[in-house]
């Protein structure tokens, strides 16, 4: 697609520049917090205070140490609360796309694998059967078991995402070579593979953005079915409506990163406030 069909560049990059520019800000905001003692953002994803007043917690990693057996703080449950609502409410994936600093590693992976498809000629992967989605689903109710069994909280050990953000804001260390993986799978197995296919944090998001209000929305009229939506979403499967009629898209796996808005020539898409002037249906 010809960059004067996607409309001016500007344009055709406003929700990656959008989103770059939060995951970067966020990350500074960590890293100057612990490097000189700002006092905007302080802690990290896992636990955080916005301006000394507002507390922030991942409401997953509370539900591992609260089957642990672990007795938290009234911050830190008020902080999952908090936190649990805002992504209820705009989307709970909008954390994969927008927050979690691992989306730039496997946004890079799978562009290459989209311009390069020699990367993953060798995989032996049928891709007739890919790795299934549900998996992730699957390893979040492992991640709480084993936390309950383990009194630990068990995913938060061995995360990817806490690897690099704390890594970012500590340093990295032996980190690296977890993050090295992530990219390396999504480049040469599996297409989107960590996100779309492994990601306990990713499956709960999914969970509690099911009935979020900040929606894709599809409009029939306006669609040539081009389908280059289809091949810039990390979670195309979402996006079946295009070929059936308008609607939103209702499935809780959407990420609400905007890339199908962005490619979409016709303005057949937009993210947006759900709009009731056009008939929602399931994405998936």
């Amino acid at each position: 697609m010809t960059e004067s069909a996607a409309g001016p560049r500007s344009r055709h990059l406003r929700f990656l520049v959008a989103r770059r520019l939060l995951q970067l800000g966020v990350a500074v905001l960590f890293v100057g917090a612990n490097a000189w003692g700002w006092k905007i953002l302080q802690g990290n994803l896992s636990s955080s205070v916005l301006l000394g007043t507002i507390p922030f917690a991942d409401p997953f990693a509370t539900l591992q140490l609260l089957a642990a057996g672990g007795m938290l703080a009234t911050n830190a449950l008020l902080g999952a609360g908090i936190t649990a609502v805002v992504y209820a409410v705009f989307g709970g994936r909008m954390f994969c796309s927008w927050i979690c600093p691992m989306n730039p590693v496997t946004d890079l992976a799978n562009y290459l694998g989209r311009r390069f498809p020699w990367f993953r000629a060798g995989s032996r992967q049928d891709p007739r059967k890919p790795l299934a989605r549900s998996v992730r689903t699957w390893f979040m109710a492992l991640a709480l078991v084993l936390s309950a069994v383990l009194g630990t909280a068990a995913f938060e050990a061995v995360s990817p995402v806490g690897m690099l953000q704390r890594g970012l804001v500590f340093g990295m260390g032996l980190g690296w070579w977890a993050i090295a993986g992530v990219f390396l799978f999504d480049l040469f197995i599996q297409r989107n593979g960590f996100c779309g296919h492994l990601c306990p944090l990713g499956a709960f998001y999914e969970v509690i953005g099911r009935f979020s209000l900040l929606r894709v929305i599809h409009d029939h009229k306006k669609c040539t079915s081009c389908w280059d939506c289809l091949r810039v979403c990390p979670e195309s499967q979402v996006l079946n409506l295009v070929s059936k009629g308008s609607g939103s898209v209702l499935s809780g796996a959407c990420t609400n990163c905007g890339r199908c808005v962005e490619v979409c020539h016709d303005d057949a898409l937009a993210l947006t406030f759900r709009q009731q002037g056009i008939a929602q249906s399931s994405g998936g």
